[in-house]
Protein backbone atom coordinates (compact mmCIF):
# COMPACT_ATOMS: atom_id res chain seq x y z
CA UNK A 1 0.00 0.00 0.00
CA UNK A 2 1.21 3.14 -1.24
CA UNK A 3 1.85 6.36 1.48
CA UNK A 4 -0.56 8.80 0.69
CA UNK A 5 0.56 12.46 1.71
CA UNK A 6 -1.42 15.69 1.23
CA UNK A 7 1.15 18.66 0.39
CA UNK A 8 -0.03 21.99 0.46
CA UNK A 9 0.37 23.55 -3.02
CA UNK A 10 1.56 26.96 -2.07
CA UNK A 11 3.64 26.20 1.15
CA UNK A 12 4.52 22.50 0.61
CA UNK A 13 5.60 20.96 4.55
CA UNK A 14 9.08 20.44 5.04
CA UNK A 15 8.88 17.43 6.96
CA UNK A 16 6.76 15.74 4.21
CA UNK A 17 8.99 16.42 1.58
CA UNK A 18 11.61 15.08 3.27
CA UNK A 19 9.50 11.94 3.90
CA UNK A 20 9.10 12.06 -0.13
CA UNK A 21 12.78 12.51 -1.03
CA UNK A 22 13.65 9.52 1.36
CA UNK A 23 11.44 7.09 -0.72
CA UNK A 24 12.82 8.45 -3.87
CA UNK A 25 16.25 7.34 -2.19
CA UNK A 26 15.17 4.16 -1.50
CA UNK A 27 14.17 3.11 -4.52
CA UNK A 28 10.83 4.02 -4.54
CA UNK A 29 8.00 5.11 -7.43
CA UNK A 30 6.38 8.10 -6.11
CA UNK A 31 3.27 10.05 -7.82
CA UNK A 32 3.79 13.64 -7.99
CA UNK A 33 2.23 17.19 -8.64
CA UNK A 34 3.75 19.33 -11.34
CA UNK A 35 2.73 22.55 -13.49
CA UNK A 36 1.40 20.33 -15.91
CA UNK A 37 -0.37 17.29 -15.13
CA UNK A 38 0.55 14.29 -12.74
CA UNK A 39 3.72 12.42 -13.23
CA UNK A 40 5.58 9.58 -11.69
CA UNK A 41 9.00 9.20 -10.56
CA UNK A 42 12.15 8.00 -9.37
CA UNK A 43 15.71 7.97 -8.75
CA UNK A 44 17.96 8.59 -11.74
CA UNK A 45 20.29 5.50 -10.28
CA UNK A 46 18.15 2.64 -9.93
CA UNK A 47 17.53 0.52 -12.56
CA UNK A 48 14.46 -1.41 -11.08
CA UNK A 49 12.40 1.55 -10.36
CA UNK A 50 12.85 3.10 -13.83
CA UNK A 51 11.80 0.24 -15.39
CA UNK A 52 8.76 0.07 -12.62
CA UNK A 53 8.72 3.51 -14.27
CA UNK A 54 7.94 2.22 -17.69
CA UNK A 55 6.16 -0.78 -17.25
CA UNK A 56 3.38 1.18 -15.06
CA UNK A 57 3.38 3.74 -18.37
CA UNK A 58 3.27 0.12 -20.87
CA UNK A 59 6.11 2.36 -22.94
CA UNK A 60 9.65 0.76 -24.01
CA UNK A 61 12.98 2.49 -24.04
CA UNK A 62 12.59 4.12 -27.05
CA UNK A 63 9.83 6.59 -25.10
CA UNK A 64 12.08 9.91 -23.47
CA UNK A 65 11.53 9.84 -20.22
CA UNK A 66 12.05 13.53 -18.35
CA UNK A 67 14.96 14.61 -15.88
CA UNK A 68 13.59 17.04 -14.06
CA UNK A 69 15.79 19.85 -12.68
CA UNK A 70 15.59 22.72 -9.73
CA UNK A 71 17.90 24.91 -11.95
CA UNK A 72 19.54 25.35 -15.34
CA UNK A 73 22.95 24.15 -13.67
CA UNK A 74 21.66 20.67 -12.86
CA UNK A 75 20.67 20.70 -16.55
CA UNK A 76 24.32 21.99 -17.79
CA UNK A 77 25.56 19.01 -15.93
CA UNK A 78 23.14 16.11 -17.69
CA UNK A 79 22.82 17.63 -21.51
CA UNK A 80 24.95 18.99 -23.96
CA UNK A 81 23.91 22.60 -24.02
CA UNK A 82 25.70 25.50 -25.66
CA UNK A 83 25.43 29.04 -25.78
CA UNK A 84 22.07 29.72 -27.90
CA UNK A 85 20.39 26.68 -26.12
CA UNK A 86 21.06 28.12 -22.85
CA UNK A 87 19.53 31.29 -23.90
CA UNK A 88 16.88 29.87 -24.97
CA UNK A 89 16.19 27.56 -21.93
CA UNK A 90 16.87 30.86 -19.44
CA UNK A 91 14.38 32.20 -21.57
CA UNK A 92 11.87 29.38 -20.80
CA UNK A 93 12.53 28.46 -17.57
CA UNK A 94 10.68 27.21 -15.19
CA UNK A 95 7.97 26.46 -17.56
CA UNK A 96 5.26 24.00 -18.98
CA UNK A 97 8.77 22.98 -21.74
CA UNK A 98 9.98 19.63 -21.99
CA UNK A 99 13.40 19.94 -23.62
CA UNK A 100 14.63 16.71 -26.08
CA UNK A 101 18.55 16.87 -25.48
CA UNK A 102 21.85 15.04 -25.79
CA UNK A 103 22.90 13.46 -22.86
CA UNK A 104 25.99 14.06 -21.02
CA UNK A 105 28.04 10.69 -19.64
CA UNK A 106 26.77 11.83 -16.20
CA UNK A 107 23.12 9.99 -17.05
CA UNK A 108 23.38 6.17 -17.14
CA UNK A 109 22.74 4.77 -20.47
CA UNK A 110 19.28 3.20 -19.83
CA UNK A 111 17.64 5.98 -19.28
CA UNK A 112 18.94 7.86 -22.50
CA UNK A 113 17.19 7.19 -26.16
CA UNK A 114 18.71 3.92 -27.70
CA UNK A 115 19.82 5.28 -30.56
CA UNK A 116 19.86 8.93 -30.41
CA UNK A 117 21.30 9.25 -26.87
CA UNK A 118 18.83 11.90 -26.24
CA UNK A 119 16.73 13.04 -23.35
CA UNK A 120 13.98 14.64 -21.98
CA UNK A 121 15.04 17.96 -19.52
CA UNK A 122 12.73 20.22 -17.81
CA UNK A 123 12.39 22.68 -14.65
CA UNK A 124 8.82 22.56 -13.59
CA UNK A 125 7.40 25.76 -12.23
CA UNK A 126 5.43 24.19 -9.37
CA UNK A 127 5.79 24.88 -6.00
CA UNK A 128 5.84 21.30 -4.91
CA UNK A 129 7.77 19.61 -7.24
CA UNK A 130 10.67 22.31 -6.84
CA UNK A 131 10.60 22.27 -3.36
CA UNK A 132 10.74 18.23 -3.33
CA UNK A 133 13.93 18.49 -5.65
CA UNK A 134 15.70 21.09 -3.18
CA UNK A 135 15.13 18.56 -0.89
CA UNK A 136 16.00 15.66 -3.05
CA UNK A 137 19.24 17.54 -3.85
CA UNK A 138 19.68 15.84 -7.19
CA UNK A 139 17.26 15.67 -10.51
CA UNK A 140 14.41 12.85 -10.05
CA UNK A 141 13.67 10.68 -13.36
CA UNK A 142 10.40 11.03 -14.38
CA UNK A 143 7.14 10.16 -16.80
CA UNK A 144 4.03 11.82 -17.14
CA UNK A 145 1.60 9.59 -14.89
CA UNK A 146 -0.36 8.12 -17.88
CA UNK A 147 -1.49 4.69 -16.66
CA UNK A 148 -0.64 1.55 -19.70
CA UNK A 149 -3.70 1.75 -21.98
CA UNK A 150 -5.00 4.77 -20.86
CA UNK A 151 -5.20 8.29 -23.04
CA UNK A 152 -5.59 11.23 -20.61
CA UNK A 153 -2.74 11.34 -17.42
CA UNK A 154 -4.13 10.96 -13.81
CA UNK A 155 -5.38 14.22 -11.83
CA UNK A 156 -6.27 13.88 -8.90
CA UNK A 157 -4.46 12.38 -5.88
CA UNK A 158 -7.66 10.27 -5.25
CA UNK A 159 -7.77 9.01 -8.31
CA UNK A 160 -3.80 7.81 -8.49
CA UNK A 161 -4.23 6.12 -4.87
CA UNK A 162 -7.53 4.33 -6.00
CA UNK A 163 -5.38 3.17 -9.55
CA UNK A 164 -2.50 2.29 -8.43
CA UNK A 165 -2.46 2.01 -4.78
CA UNK A 166 -0.48 -1.18 -4.64
CA UNK A 167 2.42 -0.14 -7.57
CA UNK A 168 3.60 2.96 -6.03
CA UNK A 169 5.79 3.68 -2.76
CA UNK A 170 3.77 7.21 -1.65
CA UNK A 171 1.28 9.51 -3.32
CA UNK A 172 2.36 13.31 -3.39
CA UNK A 173 -1.20 14.85 -3.19
CA UNK A 174 -0.57 18.48 -4.50
CA UNK A 175 -4.30 18.99 -5.37
CA UNK A 176 -5.46 19.09 -9.08
CA UNK A 177 -2.67 19.26 -11.46
CA UNK A 178 -4.40 20.02 -14.74
CA UNK A 179 -4.05 17.48 -17.51
CA UNK A 180 -2.37 19.49 -20.45
CA UNK A 181 1.02 18.06 -21.07
CA UNK A 182 4.40 20.07 -21.48
CA UNK A 183 4.87 21.82 -24.69
CA UNK A 184 8.10 18.87 -25.88
CA UNK A 185 10.72 21.23 -28.26
CA UNK A 186 14.05 19.10 -29.68
CA UNK A 187 16.86 21.15 -29.34
CA UNK A 188 19.38 18.63 -30.66
CA UNK A 189 19.39 20.56 -34.27
CA UNK A 190 20.52 23.66 -35.31
CA UNK A 191 17.06 24.71 -35.08
CA UNK A 192 14.00 24.09 -32.35
CA UNK A 193 12.16 21.71 -33.81
CA UNK A 194 8.14 21.31 -32.10
CA UNK A 195 7.33 17.32 -31.04
CA UNK A 196 4.40 18.31 -29.24
CA UNK A 197 2.52 21.55 -28.69
CA UNK A 198 1.33 21.26 -25.15
CA UNK A 199 0.64 23.75 -21.92
CA UNK A 200 4.02 26.25 -22.75
CA UNK A 201 3.80 28.49 -24.99
CA UNK A 202 5.00 28.44 -28.66
CA UNK A 203 6.19 32.14 -29.27
CA UNK A 204 9.26 32.02 -26.52
CA UNK A 205 10.82 29.49 -28.12
CA UNK A 206 10.11 30.48 -31.68
CA UNK A 207 7.67 28.42 -32.89
CA UNK A 208 4.42 30.48 -32.76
Amino acid sequence: MAQYITIHPDNPQARLLQKAAEVVRQGGVIALPTDSSYALGCHLGDKAAVERIRSLRGVDDRHHLTLMCRDLSQIGQFARVDNARYRLLRATTPGSYTFILEGTRELPRRVLHPRRKTIGLRIPAHTVTLALLEALGEPLLTSTLIVAGDEDPLTEGWEIRERLDGQLELILDGGFCGTEPTTVVDLTGALPVLVRAGLGALAPVGLD
